[in-house]
């Protein structure tokens, strides 16, 4: 409050018998200025920290004894993922006759009807590219070879390119290196800076916090989550673990350290649990193997004593974490939102506005999540479709029921979410009791002008908001 405020408001304007409005509003008003929610009582906090202190401590301890200590060592295949990568640029294109540099190509049919033979058939009549590269990075660097670019790649290269070359130390010295993909990291590292910036330049403070907080969830998940589980520890638990440290940092960092923000902590776990139990349950009865493409094959391959059906479900449970915290949050500050408008509602009316409010939320996020993970199957529903394959049979697939299952366990803790925080939410701030025992009293009264509480009606508190 600035000092040109007090003669704005001289003791004589009121009417008799309101000064204690006054002094009510001048304490609504001041709560505004301290941030969009009201403290609650220290009772309501001692309660909420005698459940949240032992989870958090509980939370460091599985930190501690799982910490894995690195990724274990293992011999590189060669294969996928798994090949020695070095930095590359594209230095000469030459175009070159198909026929003279495909000699161990097959010999066209004259079908192109099918892939097989239309290929053939531009590698045999087609312009080819002869591409020299050059290696950028590592103990050959400066070393150059030579790459056949076939018309029909999708992949084409063109001189200046970065790339990123795979290298097989056991080939022939002529066929050690080869082009596997390109160079992305500027265009990458790019997007990166200007998400960061549109973050902070519009969440300000906040937005600075949430990029500090996805700095340190990307940091659990790469120091903790996946060494430990290459080390073999229950996938399960150490999602459950890292999911937990990850909500706790996040969700405090960006919102600071509150019984607000303890109650949207509380909804989340209480869905993740929910999201945990019926994942074991359907993950299993499905008979899910979580083994159902080259890259966890790959993985099977390298770690077979690691449980693929419980990496699936950490999958589960780290992916629906970031669609959780969101609901809420936003449940639990709009339950303390209409508390604030309306300090006179009991917790039943609360629950009632804040579930109104979530059957919105909940209408647009759940397409977003199904959409999301279409989105992302969308090759394989191409497929699928290229095959004429009936819903049943395309849903029946161990590869596309595990994205449905997926789908609807994020989407029932997601939607069990809502009510579960807005009860919470709406149970603590309603439960709450000032030491002083004025303001429900105060906040119970009736307005000459209508049925709105003194607190909630705009007046001289409202001029005080910041």
């Amino acid at each position: 409050m600035t000092p040109s405020q007090p003669p704005s408001f001289p003791p004589p304007e009121p009417p008799p018998g309101s000064g204690t409005g006054t002094g009510h509003g001048h304490a609504h008003g001041h709560s505004h200025s301290h941030g969009p929610a009201a403290p609650v009582s220290q009772h309501l906090r001692k309660v909420i920290a005698a459940i949240l202190i032992p989870f958090a401590t509980a939370v460091l301890v599985g930190l501690a004894v799982l910490w894995p200590g690195g990724a274990p060592e293992h011999e590189r295949t060669g294969v996928g993922f798994d090949r020695q990568t070095q930095e590359a640029t594209v230095t000469k294109v030459v175009e070159v006759n198909c026929k003279d540099v495909n000699a161990s190509g097959g010999v066209p049919t004259g079908d192109t009807s099918t892939a097989e033979g239309s290929s053939a058939q531009q590698q045999a009549d087609g312009t080819c590219k002869k591409a020299t590269i050059r290696v950028d990075s590592g103990k050959d660097s400066g070393r150059t070879f030579t790459e056949i670019v076939q018309p029909d790649q999708s992949r084409q290269l063109s001189e200046g390119q970065e790339v990123v070359v795979a290298y097989e130390p056991s080939a022939p010295e002529d066929l050690q290196y080869s082009v596997t993909d390109i160079n992305r990291r500027l265009p990458l590292a790019l997007l990166a800076g200007i998400f960061a910036l549109a973050v902070v330049v519009v969440g300000r403070l906040r937005g600075l916090m949430a990029l500090v907080a996805l700095a340190i969830s990307f940091l659990v998940l790469t120091y903790f989550i996946l060494p430990a589980i290459l080390q073999g520890s229950n996938p399960l638990i150490v999602a459950v673990v890292g999911a937990s440290a990850i909500m706790l940092l996040a969700l405090y960092l960006c919102h600071g350290l509150s019984a607000r923000t303890s109650v949207a902590v509380l909804g989340t776990l209480i869905s993740l649990l929910l999201i945990g139990v019926l994942g074991s349950v359907f993950i299993g009865w499905a008979a899910l193997t979580g083994d159902t493409d080259d890259n966890t094959g790959l993985i099977h391959g390298l770690y077979p004593e690691i449980d693929m059906s419980g990496l699936l479900l950490a999958g589960v449970i780290i992916g629906s974490l970031g669609v959780l915290d969101d609901v809420t949050v936003t449940q639990t500050s709009a339950v303390w939102e209409l508390h604030e408008a309306n300090p006179s509602m009991g917790w039943r009316g609360l629950y009632r506005a804040g579930i109104r409010i979530g059957r919105d939320h909940i209408a647009s996020v759940v397409n977003t999540l199904v959409l999301a993970y279409a989105g992302a199957a969308l090759p394989l529903l191409l497929l699928f479709s290229i095959a004429q394959s009936g819903v049943g049979t395309v849903a029946n697939s161990e590869l596309v029921a595990e994205e449905i299952v997926r789908t609807l366990i994020g989407s029932i803790g997601l939607v069990a979410s809502v009510p579960v925080t807005t009860a919470l939410a709406a149970l603590v701030v309603s439960a709450d009791r000032p030491t002083n025992g004025r303001e429900p009293a105060q906040g119970g009264r009736e307005s000459a002008q209508g049925n709105r509480p003194l607190a909630a009606r705009g007046g001289r508190g409202r001029r005080r908001k910041r």
